[in-house]
């Protein structure tokens, strides 16, 4: 189907050869990943298929035609039995999807019948039905490569080639496209593919051709892209001045807040803690009192003698214990009689009869 024999390619001004003595042979019906990094011969090896360029020495040799000898005036009929994709989509702007499809057919000589036909068949394979109206601008990436798609299948041709189709287009997308191909390559249409997509070559293990220097350097019935380490990759920039400034700043912040709510915890938890602990106060008749929220207490003077100044000893005011928060229970909790006043709980909850004025009462 597609043979290169010892094929090399020199372009003017170049002291190195885009192509050296490349050779290999894909049969009817494979799917081929063409691998390698920029500039390693890949959309060389496509312009030669197409045509579009010939080979400096050697021999390239499609659908059983040698193209060095293929005069320049047959090349379009030549071409019809190859179907193209490219990363840009190369849509026409100002036509519809339907109008688009359709142009490759028109620019043929094509019947109308067979264009009416033949066109919603290939919008139907790339799952295109019910949009042949829309513009070009209307569609998302995916869908405007699936047009492409479609316009290099409707002439049904015998080989498709793809030069890096997924390479604007987002993850999820680029499935979509690979699985779309993956299809039509099981319908018997052969498929060649240049592509960085390392995951996609993993992941199908199909035919690899690599391609180095403009050099073959392998050729793999299933395997895998190889080596990734010319392939680009995103690194983070380095964040200097007020950019880093500002980083640093809201890393403090974060980790304020963070001790803050770490403080606003533990001293929850101790609260409740204390309640759970406190005793509840109960009256008289054994009656469950609620006492007030508790109040600060000023300590009242210290009472001095008039008699013996040098015996005005100021003793400490006599601790004042909160009141416990008490909890309502479902059922009461009977307390064994015990004379409160010895206690002095009264004293502190003003229950008392007498009157003490060192010390008032809290509520």
């Amino acid at each position: 189907m597609i043979r290169f024999e010892n094929v090399t390619k020199r372009y003017r001004g170049t002291s190195k050869p885009a192509l050296s003595g490349v050779d290999f042979e894909v049969q009817r019906g494979e799917f081929v990943f063409l691998v390698g990094a920029s500039g390693s011969g890949k959309s060389s090896c496509l312009r030669l298929i197409l045509r579009e360029d010939v080979p400096t020495t050697g021999r390239v040799a499609v659908l059983g035609r040698d193209l060095r000898a293929l005069a320049n005036r047959k090349v379009p009929y030549f071409r019809r039995h190859i179907g193209s994709v490219f990363q840009d989509f190369r849509l026409l702007p100002s036509k519809t999807v339907y109008q688009n499809v359709a142009f490759t057919l028109q620019v043929t000589g094509s019947s109308r019948g067979f264009i009416q036909q033949a066109v919603p068949e290939a919008l139907a394979l790339v799952g295109l039905d019910g949009k042949q109206k829309r513009m070009p601008h209307e569609l998302s990436g995916g869908e405007q490569q699936r047009v492409a798609i479609a316009r290099a299948l409707v002439n049904r041709p015998q080989v498709l080639l793809a030069d890096e189709p997924t390479g604007n287009l987002d993850p999820a997308t680029s499935v979509d496209i690979m699985q779309l191909l993956a299809r039509i390559n099981a319908g018997g249409t052969t498929v060649l593919m240049a592509t960085h997509e390392a995951g996609f070559v993993d992941q199908m293990q199909r035919r690899v051709i690599e391609l180095r220097d403009g050099e073959m350097v392998r050729d793999e019935v299933h395997g895998g892209y190889g080596d990734t380490s010319n392939i680009p990759r995103l690194v983070p920039e380095e964040v200097r001045g007020a950019a880093a400034a500002a980083a640093l700043t809201a890393v403090q912040e974060v980790q304020r807040q963070t001790a803050d709510l770490s403080m606003v915890r533990a001293a929850l938890t101790e609260e409740l803690s204390t309640q759970r602990k406190a005793a509840a106060a109960v009256d008289r008749d054994g009656e469950t009192v609620v006492p007030p929220a508790p109040r600060t207490v000023e300590p009242p003077e210290p009472a001095r003698s008039q008699a013996d100044p040098a015996a005005n000893v100021v003793e400490p005011p006599a601790a004042v214990e909160p009141p416990a928060v008490i909890r309502p229970r479902t059922h009461p909790i009977t307390l064994p009689t015990v004379d409160v006043a010895e206690l002095g709980v009264a004293d502190r909850l003003g229950l008392s009869d007498e009157d003490d004025e060192e010390v008032g009462p809290t509520s």
